[in-house]
């Protein structure tokens, strides 16, 4: 799955930008926190001092207390949120024709689910997705209408899965994103007196046969009214104008709101992203492109490459000439050493707002030297598929980041994870256990029931439960299942490797040669990070018939064209994935790596290869033995429009 594609999957954090109404998105139309209280059979309601109330924290203003309070009490009753939220999916999509289909009846309660509709991946849903997809407009899974099409960073056949979504759970969306700002200020104050540089981009969309946008989830968040008419907030100012944002070129979107950024640099107080690869990514364009952005302040003209109308005229607004400007980011940029250049640049940042779990955690060290160690707030978890929680200390290390699930967003059930277990099948389904009776040091598999019809999902999120605020669990991401490599919004699984790998074996058949083992690793200290497969070769016929050095580079092109439509929007239209590396090894090198492995106890007889490495010294044996080099030498094929 990647926030807001955290990610973060596309999740999992997201600039913080209020609703108009705060409450509004509360399920069946409830109009503010006390409503919700109520409905919830809440007996007392303390009343609201703007200050001390919260067992969180003092918090900064009235609205804060209200979104405090509404934390504590919705987390207080977890158990109760849950009943409620399951009976109110069942009662509303009573009469869908895949909730008939197990003989329901009509029943609302956990037992009457639990003990009929079954669990389910993405693929036992297939056929009803692309029927919806297709202009089947009947209550297939969901009683409201799919408004569109979430488009998921997992991949199914090499494409984006598609997950249904309605309006309603837009607003609900905007509720979390609501409460992410209050705890902020718990934290960090003041964050009022500046705004924050976020580097936000939207994504290609397309329409399905049967008419629905498909899109990623954040794609559909900045095109909402939801964000594009939000009123002004004194705390979630951003230096990007909308125009800016909403520009689908991924470079004039970019060069316009690093332009933005560099014009209001002693006002920003916070730098962030989606993904950390994408502030990594923000750090690259400044070092490409500082040059003709400081001719741009200093004459106090627009770059040429901008020839978006609406992105001209904001910016005409925006951008005077301001020749200091320049001077100061002349001498920044010119020097090789480019260590703590975030925080001389924008020399009043008191944090990074990025995804740094999961995947992304490999960004660290570069994201650490870049910004002379700013702490980095990772306040909020979320997929395509759901919403799910926030950070509620989200100023801690990256290492102990875990997510308060909010039990109103959906209902949740676990499967404990124990990889040593055998396989379970459709004769032996899994044991589920219920949000509020998970036990702390376990790890589980995330599986939802939202409102929009998803039912008993298997997300593919592997969590560990690190505490409980109230009786609302908290969970530290672990990993996605079954994922080997990750850049940015991509996930590659070994399978998919594995496929990649066969295809461009295809190539040298010719010179009978043939793959005789291999492995892969994200390489994160290039900006934009990729992929680098170690491949040892047979090559039967070495003195008559040895593949070329163009034929292997050819090999890594192949391998791309073979990867997911997600990885190859990364390398074609986001450029946030570079071209991929193959690393030719010596004859014998794996042999060396099983001699290496059994050294640390690996048993002989269970030993294999490992399909993806990121152990220090087996790398460095690994590159040691290198004999070539070789790189994708142009692109793969890539277009938006989705294959049918």
């Amino acid at each position: 799955m990647s926030p807001i594609d955290s990610t973060l999957s596309e999740t999992k954090i997201f600039p913080i930008v209020r609703p108009r109404n705060n409450w509004s998105a509360c399920p069946r139309g409830l109009d503010d926190v006390e409503s919700f209280q109520q409905h919830c059979q809440f007996k007392s309601i303390m009343a609201i001092d703007t200050v001390t109330s919260s067992p969180l924290g003092p918090p900064a203003t009235e609205k804060d207390a209200k979104a405090l309070q509404f934390i504590e009490e919705t987390t207080r009753n977890t158990d109760s949120v849950q009943e409620r939220v399951l009976s109110e999916i069942l009662r509303r999509n009573a009469e869908t024709e895949y909730l008939k289909r197990f003989g329901l009846g009509g029943a609302t309660d956990r037992d009457s689910f639990k003990s009929k509709v079954p669990v389910v991946t993405y693929e036992d849903l297939l056929p009803e997705i692309q029927r919806i997809a297709n202009g089947d407009r009947s209550p297939v899974l969901s009683s409201h209408p799919i408004s569109e099409f979430l488009t998921s960073s997992g991949t199914s056949a090499g494409e984006r899965k598609l997950m249904p979504t309605i309006h309603e759970e837009l607003d609900r969306r905007t509720l979390l994103y609501s409460l992410l700002q209050p705890v902020m200020n718990l934290y960090v104050p003041d964050l009022d007196k500046g705004k924050g540089l976020y580097f936000l981009f939207i994504k290609a969309e397309t329409k399905t046969p049967g008419g629905l946008v498909a899109r990623p989830v954040l794609t559909s968040y900045y095109k909402s009214e939801h964000f594009k008419t939000r009123p002004y907030d004194p705390y979630n100012v951003l230096t990007s104008p909308n125009e800016a944002i909403l520009c689908a070129d991924s470079f004039q979107s970019m060069y316009t709101q690093m332009v933005c950024g560099l014009i209001m640099r002693q006002q920003v107080l916070r730098v962030g992203a989606v993904f950390a690869s994408g502030l990594l990514r923000a750090i690259r364009f400044l070092q490409l492109n500082w040059q003709q952005l400081s001719l741009d302040i200093r004459n106090g003209t627009l770059n040429p490459k901008i020839t978006d109308p609406s992105l001209r005229k904001t910016m005409s607004g925006i951008l005077k000439p301001d020749p200091e400007l320049a001077d100061f980011i002349t001498k920044e940029c010119c020097e090789e050493n480019w260590a703590g250049i975030i925080t001389r640049v924008w020399p009043n940042t008191k944090y990074l707002d990025v995804i740094v779990t999961g995947a992304m955690a490999q960004y660290i060290p570069l994201l650490e030297y870049y910004s002379n160690g700013l702490p980095m707030a990772c306040t909020m978890y979320a997929s395509s598929e759901c919403y799910f929680g926030l950070n509620l200390k989200p100023m801690c290390k990256p290492s102990e980041v875990s997510y308060t699930i909010m039990p109103n967003m959906a209902y949740f059930e676990f499967i404990p994870h124990d990889p040593s277990a055998p396989s379970l099948t459709k004769h032996s389904p899994p044991r589920l256990v219920d949000l509020a009776d998970v036990e702390v040091g376990k790890k589980y598999e995330l599986v939802i029931t939202t409102y929009a019809g998803l039912c008993r999902y298997r997300v593919g999120d592997i969590l560990e439960v690190t505490g409980f605020h109230n009786a609302a669990p908290q969970f530290r991401f672990v990993r996605r299942k079954n994922v080997l490599l990750s850049i940015d919004s991509d996930k590659t699984d070994e399978a998919e490797l594995q496929k990649a790998i066969d295809n461009a074996s295809v190539l040298l058949r010719e010179f009978n040669t043939t793959v005789v083992e291999y492995t892969s690793y994200a390489d994160t200290k290039t900006i934009p990070g990729h992929y680098v497969i170690y491949w040892e070769l047979l090559v039967k016929d070495p003195a008559n018939n040895s593949p070329s050095h163009e034929v292997l580079d050819k090999c890594c092109l192949a391998m791309e064209e073979s990867l997911n439509s997600v990885y190859r929007q990364g390398r074609v239209a986001d450029n946030s994935i570079g071209p991929l590396e193959i690393r030719v090894v010596k004859n014998g090198t794996f042999e060396e790596l099983m001699d290496y492995a059994i050294s640390r106890g690996a048993s002989i007889n269970q030993y294999k290869a490992p399909r993806c490495v990121n152990f220090s010294p087996i790398m460095e044996l690994l590159d040691s033995r290198v004999v070539s080099v070789h790189f994708s030498p142009s692109a793969p094929q890539w277009t938006p429009e989705r294959r049918h």
